[in-house]
């Protein structure tokens, strides 16, 4: 199975040498068959440049430009519609993802069957570092929030960092959102949309270069909007968008929070 790697990149230009080499390494050393796709978001800084440099003498790196409108969601749709591979990953380009994390969920794909892997930040074997207590606060209230919402046992539906098979992100289609918020509707989408999935930990390191991206006074709205989206869609589609073989129930893949198997909703994949 070749993996995709979308990274979405602006004004990275301090980051994202480090950022593709150490998933390039990694994913070489274990010998996955796969290609970084770059999606250069309207870059000022030399991010373009450096990408240029390194795609010349690295075969499974390309890069694109992300036509306007620019914002973290259309670039990441743009690498959705360019990506090759038979699964994808979306990567922060600020290397708070971490490589090793990547590897154990295309493995984890692999053996499960499911349709997607979810990290979760906030299981026993995760770490986390240097996560701002604001920040921190913000997203164990909005997770609570969807889990209440959706009924669902998954805690960490705002983390980017997910796998998901091509034949998954064919029946996620179309995506609405413009910016952060298209990784709250990537997931929730699957859920509804009846797609099977494993959680596993991942590690998350807050970045030590450039400057974040996320502008929480402008993403309140726009994520209540994607909930809610989805929220109207699993009640009152009255199943249209479920695939007909339903996913396998069962527990998160590192037994650390088991999924309810009395919730239609708790699709997690038995390890």
């Amino acid at each position: 199975m070749r993996l995709s790697v979308v990274i979405p990149a602006h004004n990275e230009q301090d980051v994202i040498e480090s950022t593709v080499r150490s998933f390039h390494e990694r994913l070489a050393a274990d010998r996955i068959p796969h290609e970084l796709l770059i999606v250069n978001d309207n870059s000022s800084d030399a991010t373009e440049s450096i990408l240029q440099r390194m795609a010349a003498g690295m075969r499974e790196l390309r890069y694109i430009n992300n036509r306007p409108p620019h914002g973290f969601g259309f670039a990441v749709r743009a690498g959705l519609e360019a990506y090759t591979g038979d699964a994808v990953a979306i990567v922060m380009a600020d290397a708070s993802d971490r490589p090793d994390d990547l590897v154990r969920f295309y493995r984890e794909l692999l053996r499960s069957g499911a349709g997607c892997v979810f990290g979760t930040r906030f299981a026993r074997e995760s770490r986390v570092y240097a996560y701002p207590a604001f920040k921190l606060f913000l997203n164990r209230l909005a997770n609570y929030f969807i889990r209440i919402v959706f009924g669902i046992r998954y805690n960490d539906v705002t983390n980017a960092f997910k796998l998901y098979r091509r034949e998954t992100i064919d029946g996620l289609r179309p995506f609405l959102s413009h910016h952060f918020n298209l990784t709250v509707e990537l997931p929730l989408k699957a859920i509804v949309r009846g797609y099977s999935y494993v959680v596993i930990p991942n590690d998350w390191i807050n970045r030590s270069a450039g400057v974040s991206k996320l502008r929480i006074k402008e993403m309140g709205s726009r994520y209540l909007f994607i909930v809610l989206y989805c929220f109207i869609e699993k009640w009152l589609s009255k199943g249209d968008y479920r695939r007909l073989t339903g996913p396998s129930q069962g527990r998160v893949a590192d037994g650390s929070e088991p999924a309810d198997a009395k919730d239609p909703d708790a699709t997690t994949v038995s390890p």
